[in-house]
């Protein structure tokens, strides 16, 4: 378990000045996250949050495993952001793992 937990915190480190750039590209995942923090009463934001532990999960897994609070957090992005749309789903779950 520990080993696990080890791989996933290296990955991100590796992996967090990428999906910065692409967090700050898009705005999608950025703006989202943003909002949520400074208050936002949408219930929305709070999906793209929520789902940080299941992005951390599906990059140290190279996409094997997929959390239903990550599926969530993918629909909501593809659906309010159409630069979103266009990004796989490792590119998001990085940029959400960047919030």
């Amino acid at each position: 378990m520990s080993r696990a937990l080890l791989a996933c915190a290296l990955i991100v480190v590796s992996t967090s000045a990428f999906a910065g750039s692409f967090a700050g590209t898009t705005g999608g995942a950025t703006s989202a996250g943003s909002s949520a923090s400074s208050g936002s009463s949408s219930g929305k934001d709070k999906i793209v949050l929520q789902a940080r532990e299941d992005a951390a999960g599906f990059v140290a897994s190279d996409g094997r495993i997929r959390g239903v609070r990550l599926e969530a957090a993918l629909r909501h992005l593809r659906q309010t952001r159409p630069d979103a749309q266009a990004a796989s789903d490792l590119q998001l779950a990085q940029a959400i793992l960047a919030l």
